[in-house]
């Protein structure tokens, strides 16, 4: 199912990040996950304006805990879910990569 939407390098980095943290997948975590896998600093910025970008193409979705947290002044906290849509673009950015990495073994060793 093609889904006609680009999605960069760091858009599908955040979107498997969400994958992997399954219910976790708050921003905090996220950043937490990307800096520890990418091996980078990840901007609180950089993160919002992705997070909020895949929310426009609707690749990913979010609700509002009901629970309070005490350290964030009794706000919730968002919680992030990879859409049907997001999944449709990952696996077609995966197949995309993999035609395009295909016979190159020797030239990247």
């Amino acid at each position: 199912m093609p889904t006609n939407v680009i999605i960069g390098e760091f858009e599908q980095l955040v979107l498997l990040a969400i994958l992997q943290l399954g219910d976790d997948a708050h921003a905090i975590d996220i950043r937490a996950k990307l800096s520890a896998i990418a091996g980078r600093t990840i901007s609180r910025g950089a993160l919002y304006r992705t997070l909020d970008r895949l929310a426009e193409k609707r690749l990913v979705a979010w609700d509002l805990e009901e629970d309070q947290i005490p350290e964030r002044g009794g706000h919730p906290r968002r919680q992030f879910a990879t859409t049907a849509e997001g999944i449709a673009a990952l696996s077609e950015s995966r197949t995309t990569l993999l035609e395009l990495w295909t016979g190159l073994e020797e030239v990247l060793r």
